[in-house]
């Protein structure tokens, strides 16, 4: 599926750039009812309890260990707002103290549980049965989000451009020839670019193979093998604010490229801050990438917000979606690609947790 994206942009007669800018701007406020807020008599905080021995290497112990930091700013700008919360890690208490606490949201930042990203669902599970409103994707949009297979396909079955891959449970499998070089390896489940480190772009097919043994020897997972998409990294960022999914986009500038000669983010660029910084996407392709993200964000069962990577083919200007996360990192931290991306388009992460608890505060009826 190859998008052209190269045409010239139709001039809006009788508007100046500043008027145009005004109404971008004015269609991306998130506006939020001080009101609703106040009938919140406790929000709840949920955020990973983690464990080094849960985790099979070091760097995917550190990866999921920054969530307990982000859960303390996250709480902290909640009381700001005015309106009392608590944390909870989710430990084998968190559903007993759930429901001792009575909270009337739950703001759910569950990575992972027992180090296991796939036992995610079981805390919008318990909150089902418990009948306790959170936020976020519920079971089926975090089982999605979490199993590349399964995303892709879903992709694939909705036209959505992703590239070509191949599923590989097994150490010694072939790789179809077929999918095309370079080739990047991926964990199939696994958030915060684990197992992607600087040598996850392979030239070769024997390479390629070589490095699937290897993570599924280290990990005990299945891998992804992706065709790579040689071109800008774009950093997507989707926002249901109860009336219209709200995306947000920034692309990645690299610094250098971790192998030498591609650019993509790596497990390393985790520990360098200044590995890229983000800028504007031209209007052209935002206005392609859009309606697709629009798209994906329902397709996949995402709710509230979520985050996708996407790579622009440099030949075609064909953007492919590439990964989907539907609890992507969630708080006030300039270093979270969701927060960075929202505040080049200027938007203040208070203003999209004021709209978020304003959104599920308006179910609640007042005694």
């Amino acid at each position: 599926m190859n998008i052209d994206v190269t045409k010239p942009k139709t001039k809006v007669k009788g508007k100046s750039k500043p008027q145009q800018r005004a109404k971008r701007s004015q269609k991306n406020r998130l506006d939020f009812d001080k009101n609703d807020l106040e009938k919140l008599t406790l929000v709840a905080i949920a955020y990973s309890y983690i464990e080094r021995e849960w985790f099979p290497t070091e760097e995917a112990y550190i990866a999921e260990k920054e969530v307990e930091n982000r859960a303390h700013e996250v709480h902290e700008e909640i009381r700001r707002l005015g309106v009392s919360a608590k944390l909870y890690p989710a430990d084998q208490y968190f559903i007993t103290n759930i429901l001792v606490d009575k909270p009337d949201l739950v703001v759910n930042l569950v990575d992972t549980l027992r180090g296991r990203d796939a036992l995610q669902t079981s805390v919008p599970a318990a909150l089902e049965l418990a009948e306790v409103p959170y936020t976020g994707a519920g079971m089926q949009g975090i089982v999605i989000g979490n199993d590349r297979n399964l995303f892709k396909q879903m992709l694939v079955s909705g036209d959505i451009p992703t590239p070509p891959f191949q599923y590989i449970r097994r150490r010694g499998t072939k790789i179809d020839p077929n999918i095309g070089l370079p080739l990047i390896v991926k964990l199939n489940e696994g958030g915060g670019s684990v197992g992607i480190d600087n040598t996850a772009v392979k030239e070769n097919i024997e390479e390629a193979e070589q490095k699937v043994n290897d993570l599924i020897q280290e990990y005990h997972l299945p891998v992804i093998v992706e065709k790579f998409i040689d071109g800008p990294e774009i950093t997507v960022v989707a926002f249901d604010n109860g009336q219209k999914i709200h995306i947000f986009i920034g692309e990645k500038v690299f610094r250098k490229k971790p192998d030498g000669k591609h650019n993509f983010t790596s497990i390393e660029s985790y520990n360098d801050p200044n590995s890229y910084k983000y800028r504007k996407v031209e209007n052209r392709l935002a206005e392609v990438i859009e309606p697709i993200a629009r798209k994906a964000f329902s397709l996949l069962h995402n709710r509230d917000y979520a985050k996708f990577d996407v790579r622009v083919d440099k030949e075609t200007g064909t953007p492919y979606f590439t990964d989907c996360n539907p609890n992507t990192a969630f708080g006030p931290s300039l270093g979270l690609p969701f927060t960075e991306v929202l505040s080049l388009n200027g938007i203040k992460f208070s203003d999209v947790l004021a709209n978020l608890l304003s959104k599920h505060a308006k179910k609640i009826e007042k005694n």
